[in-house]
């Protein structure tokens, strides 16, 4: 009887996901803002797979544009995703005293800090986006950063949407299921990319996928997703085992053909140097995980000037434009997780089937 009930669970895991996805592999493609555009998730999504358009920094014509070379290409399942952060006011004060501590790098590269703009172009989901996307009914729509506010979100799930959100803590899963997310991405310490952490500021609170995932199953009763360290069949099987009933991959999808990933960008993931990443705030203003490289040994991985996400991006710009013309990465946000193991130059749609032939040996 115990492993007949055993053998049961995971079937119910298996429609989990299903139901949820609408996808044949429990298997999400990370949206990777930089690096990615719609050719990544289309290979994703006809491979089986969930696959994910970054729109958190792309404008409503871009938008719309990328999600009508999705609907042309695939009949599956793909997922939409967007910030949802609370936009603060530009604080000149603070950009005065970040850039006294960038003085000698606008002068290495030539920039001339008082021509900056004040603008950024990582906007929240807004009624604006939503005016844009409504026809198309995406299948699936994510957040980083928490979920938006309630009328946006009841707009969002009357389409038929699913909506996924990502926790990096207990606290936070237990706050999206109670606040209307239909699915929980438990993203560990891990993951490469923003820290999708929004009820504390405070990077000690942030634990490993190993740890996360099996504390938010317990609690939780919606379908849990794993992201952070996983690259391969074996990490889906572990995480399976831990409870969850999908998982979300990016860092092994960085060197697949379809990628926009740069030749910067890929050497350093080839490299030794992606031994070393970090957590950083000096590219975004937000906690971020990517290979260490000259500005953050510099400045600090963590450093307390940095202006508020996501107006840091201002000022990190320009000096990575200037740096990679040189052809150098000092000041190139290296995005990256702590598992490259799975990343080969290989197409995404081979990388997301391999992914899926997974099994679990249950006694």
């Amino acid at each position: 009887m115990g492993k007949w009930v055993k053998k049961a669970s995971v079937n119910n895991t298996h429609q989990s996901f299903k139901a949820l996805l609408g996808t044949d592999l429990p298997i999400i493609q990370a949206p990777m803002a930089g690096v990615q555009d719609s050719a990544l998730a289309i290979a994703v999504s006809e491979a089986g797979g969930l696959g994910s358009l970054p729109c958190g920094m792309l404008n409503l014509d871009q938008i719309v544009s990328e999600l009508e070379v999705i609907s042309a290409a695939t009949t599956q399942a793909y997922n939409l995703n967007f910030f949802c952060h609370r936009m603060p006011a530009f604080n000149q004060r603070q950009h005065a005293e970040w850039r006294d501590a960038l003085t000698s790098y606008f002068a290495e590269l030539d920039i001339d800090p008082t021509s900056l703009p004040i603008t950024t172009n990582r906007l929240p989901f807004n009624h604006d986006i939503a005016d844009a996307i409504e026809s198309y009914r995406p299948p699936i729509v994510s957040f980083h950063f928490g979920l938006p506010d309630h009328t946006l979100l009841a707009r969002v799930k009357s389409w038929g949407t699913k909506v996924l959100s990502s926790a990096t803590t207990l606290q936070e899963a237990m706050w999206l299921e109670a606040n209307g997310a239909d699915g929980i991405i438990a993203q560990g310490l891990e993951a490469g990319g923003h820290r999708g952490m929004f009820l504390s500021e405070d990077i000690t609170t942030q634990v490993g996928t190993a740890s996360l995932v099996p504390q938010i199953v317990q609690k939780v009763n919606l379908p849990v997703i794993a992201a952070g360290g996983i690259a391969d069949g074996r990490g889906v099987q572990a995480a399976m085992l831990l409870g969850a009933q999908a998982v979300q991959v990016g860092t092994a999808y960085l060197l697949c053909a379809e990628t926009k990933t740069s030749t910067l960008h890929r050497s350093a993931i080839l490299s030794e140097l992606s031994q070393h990443t970090a957590l950083t705030n000096i590219f975004t203003g937000r906690p971020a995980r990517g290979i260490v490289n000259r500005a953050m040994r510099e400045l600090g991985y963590m450093q307390p000037l940095a202006p508020t996400f996501p107006y840091a991006s201002i000022e990190a710009a320009p000096l990575r434009r200037q740096a990679e013309q040189q052809g150098r990465d000092d000041f190139t946000p290296l995005w990256c997780g702590q598992n490259t193991s799975g990343c080969k130059a290989i197409s995404a749609g081979e990388l997301t089937k391999a992914l899926g032939k997974y099994s679990v040996t249950l006694q």
